[in-house]
């Protein structure tokens, strides 16, 4: 079979430093068009003719579109002894996996740490960090057993205290000084970590869709959902488990749901098909402890810096009530954003500017507003 495009991304030769991290000002095709224009030469007018060969030609024909000016790279992540408790002590030692991350944008100007939900990848953030690379150095992290990034020896290695080790290791492999961060769900979660134990490396936090209290109906309800280990045999399948989990997403086009289920997902060849690019392990220590509410208030009171929330209308993770006492502290602002649930995609325009606003000037944004969704977004697979 002919390699898929996310089968090709490797990290670049040593380059020119002003090359590699010039802003991406090359005109690019609509994606949607691009898309459009591929189901036209190949003829299909259903989901269920696609064969993976046709799939293949579909996202060498958007992904230009959506995922140029970025670079793939990776660093070594030591996991600790102390981070594993789940194992028996005369096993345990320090060991080093691989840490996948994409980078945008000049290492010269301000950073944007962007940390995304428990099964996510780092590509899920392409449209955000392509949008703000021009103004701002845009890191987007690969957990440990999930996208592009090695994985962990054991199920329970797989701990939140592992994910703040990550971030802090990506934050000192970069030599940063302060950073913005940016967490999707479980990503927020240990945003608000890190801003509490490292304040002095955190300038300012966008949470979204997440704050310090997540139900535990939620947690298991979504938990029992990821937990499981998937084979799409063929493109329709795909489209339809991703459609049903995406039916929060709200009113984005094709392309959005085509990208972020490409790189969530890869070929096997063994299964005869593509499986979710994760450590199945990782997602079934999140059920083990999906058993209880998340309480994070002790490090909420502890943050300081200003605090951006991104709120789904149509969450069930971020409660009302969560949001109000959120906002009782000073510096904190929430964007509504209508007919999504939880963790917009933050791919619409409209959104990425509300976003670009709060970074160029938090402290005047109002206490609560509402952005909407750009007209137009088209559906033809995933309907």
């Amino acid at each position: 079979m002919t390699p898929m495009p996310d089968q090709m991304l490797a990290e670049p030769a040593t380059a020119n430093l002003a090359t590699l991290f010039a802003p991406c000002t090359t005109p690019h095709a609509d994606p949607m068009g691009a898309l459009v224009a591929a189901l036209d030469t190949l003829g299909l007018t259903s989901t269920e003719q696609m064969t993976w060969k046709d799939y293949d030609r579909i996202m060498r024909a958007i992904e230009p579109s959506i995922g140029s000016g970025h670079t793939l790279r990776h660093f070594d992540y030591t996991h600790t002894a102390t981070l594993q408790a789940g194992t028996v002590e005369r096993l345990r030692k320090d060991y080093t996996i691989r840490l996948a991350y994409t980078e945008w944008g000049s290492p010269l100007r301000p950073t944007l740490l962007c940390l995304g939900g428990i099964a996510n990848a780092a590509r899920r953030f392409d449209y955000l960090a392509r949008a703000l690379s021009r103004d701002h150095h845009v890191l987007c992290l690969d957990w440990a057993g999930r996208g592009r990034s090695g994985w962990l020896a054991e199920q329970s290695d797989y701990s939140f205290d592992s994910n703040v080790a990550q971030v802090l290791a990506l934050i000192r492999h970069k030599r940063l000084s302060r950073v913005t961060l940016l967490g999707s769900s479980l990503g927020g979660c240990v945003a608000m970590r890190v801003a509490a134990e490292a304040p002095e490396v955190v300038d300012r936090l966008i949470l979204n869709d997440i704050g310090p209290f997540i139900p535990m109906e939620r947690r298991s309800r979504r938990a029992e959902s990821v937990a499981r280990h998937y084979v799409f045999r063929k493109p329709a399948q795909l489209f339809h488990r991703a459609g049903a989990a995406q039916k929060n997403d709200g009113p984005v086009d094709d392309t959005v749901l085509l990208h972020n289920s490409f790189h969530q997902t890869r070929w096997s060849e063994e299964n005869g098909g593509r499986v979710y690019r994760h450590d199945i392990r990782a997602l079934q220590n999140y059920r083990e402890g999906a058993a209880q509410d998340h309480d994070q208030w002790d490090d909420w009171q502890r943050i300081d810096c200003p605090v951006l929330l991104v709120h789904g209308m149509l969450t069930d993770a971020l409660l009302d009530s969560t949001i109000e006492r959120m906002l009782a502290k000073p510096r904190v602002g929430v964007v509504h954003v209508p007919l999504v649930g939880h963790t917009p995609t933050l791919s619409d325009p409209l959104h990425i500017g509300a976003l670009r606003n709060w970074l160029n000037g938090p402290d005047g944004w109002p206490r609560e507003s509402t952005v909407g969704w750009t007209p137009g977004a088209e559906r033809i697979l995933f309907r």
